[in-house]
C-alpha cells in the first residue's frame, strides 16, 4: 500500500488582537490507499481544523503557517486556487458537521448534488439527476424521485446530513474526509451509512479520515486512529492496539470514560480538570495540568511523538520512557 495523504508538521493558527491561537501544532498523519483513520479528541482539540486545512478552506483569520500536504505525490498548498478546485469535491471530498449551514437553501438538495456531477465527472444535467437520485437512495433517503426537488428547510437534519453525505461520495472521490458524519443519525441509518463507507472502501480503495466522538464508531470502522489534544495529537496506533494497550494518559482517560456493562452503573470516570487556553497554552505538555502522573519534567517542554512498538507512536514522557523499560502496564 502506498500514502495518498501525507501531511506533515502541519500548522494552523487564529490570529487576533487577543492573540495567536494554534488550532493545529505540527500536526503529522498520513492515509494508505483503502485505510481508514479515526480521528478522536475532545471539542476544540482541532480535528475539524485539520481537515479543513487539508482542502484549504481555512477562512480568515484563520492561516496555514507551516507544514506540507501532500496528496497522491503532490503538495496541495503549492497549488493555484484553480488547481484546488478541481481537486476539492472531486479527488478529495468532505462531509461537513453542519448540514444546515453548508447546503444553500435558495437550490433544491439534487441541484445540489448535480452541481459536481455536471461539473467534475462531465456528466449531463438528465444524467446528473438520475445520479442524484441514485445518491440519495444509497444514502436510505426514503422517496428519493420526490426528495431530489424538494429544498434543504423541508428536510430533517437528520436527512439533510444524508445528502451532504450523498454529495461527497457521488463522485467517488478518492480521498473522503468526513467530519461527525453519524452524529444526527439514529442507530439504523448510521450502521447503513458505516456499510456504505465500507463498501466504498472495498469497492473504489477510498481512504477515509474519519473524525468522531464516538469510539465505537473507530473500533467497528477504522484500521487506525489518532487521538488529538490542544491542536497535536498525542497518540496514534492500529486501533486494536489502542484499545488493548493505551498508552498515553489521555487516551487511558478517554478508554476509562467509556461505559462498559460490567462496570460501575452508578459513576463514569472523567478526567478531572480543563482544557487550556489556546491562547496561552503551557510551555510543557498540554495535558500536564490534568495529568496524574506528571513530573516535573513535563512542565518544562513539549514531549516529541515517539515510536514505542511498531506504527504505534505516544507524545509523552513518563509513559514512553517506561514503556520502553518494560514496565508500567
Amino acid at each position: 500500500m502506498s500514502k495518498i495523504v501525507d501531511v506533515k508538521n502541519l500548522e494552523t493558527h487564529f490570529i487576533s488582537a487577543r492573540g495567536t491561537a494554534k488550532a493545529v501544532d505540527r500536526v503529522s498523519l498520513s492515509l494508505e490507499k483503502g485505510e481508514i483513520l479515526g480521528m478522536v479528541g475532545e471539542s476544540g482539540c482541532g480535528k475539524s481544523i485539520t481537515a479543513l486545512s487539508i482542502l484549504r478552506l481555512i477562512a480568515p483569520p484563520g492561516k496555514i503557517v507551516g507544514g506540507e500536504i501532500f496528496f497522491d505525490g503532490r503538495d496541495l498548498l503549492r497549488l493555484t486556487e484553480r488547481e484546488m478546485e478541481r481537486v476539492r469535491g472531486n479527488r478529495v471530498s468532505m462531509i461537513f458537521q453542519d448540514p444546515m449551514t453548508s447546503l444553500n437553501p435558495l437550490f433544491t438538495v439534487g441541484n445540489q448534488i448535480m452541481e459536481p456531477l455536471m461539473i467534475h465527472r462531465g456528466l449531463s444535467k438528465k444524467e446528473a439527476r438520475s445520479e442524484a437520485v441514485h445518491m440519495l437512495e444509497k444514502v436510505g433517503i426514503p422517496l428519493p424521485r420526490r426528495r431530489v426537488d424538494e429544498y434543504p428547510n423541508s428536510m430533517s437534519g437528520g436527512m439533510l446530513q444524508r445528502v451532504m453525505i450523498a454529495m461527497a461520495l457521488c463522485c467517488h472521490p478518492e480521498v473522503l474526509l468526513a467530519d461527525e458524519p453519524t452524529t444526527a443519525l439514529d442507530v439504523t441509518i448510521q450502521a447503513q451509512i458505516l456499510d456504505l463507507m465500507k463498501k466504498l472502501r472495498d469497492d473504489m480503495g477510498t481512504a477515509i479520515l474519519m473524525i468522531t466522538h464516538d469510539m465505537g464508531v473507530v473500533a467497528e470502522l477504522c484500521d487506525r486512529a489518532a487521538v488529538m489534544y490542544c491542536g497535536s495529537v498525542v497518540e496514534e496506533g492500529p486501533v486494536g492496539e489502542l484499545f488493548t494497550n493505551p498508552i498515553h494518559p489521555y487516551t487511558i482517560g478517554l478508554m476509562d470514560s467509556i461505559p462498559t456493562l460490567d462496570g460501575d452503573v452508578r459513576r463514569l470516570y472523567n478526567i478531572h480538570g480543563t482544557v487550556p487556553n489556546l491562547l496561552s497554552l503551557p510551555s510543557g505538555c498540554r495535558f500536564a495540568d490534568r495529568c496524574e502522573r506528571c513530573e516535573a519534567r513535563c512542565r518544562m517542554g513539549m514531549p516529541e511523538l515517539a515510536e514505542l512498538s511498531p506504527g504505534h507512536f505516544v507524545r509523552c514522557f513518563v509513559r514512553a520512557s517506561k514503556t520502553e523499560e518494560g514496565g508500567f502496564q
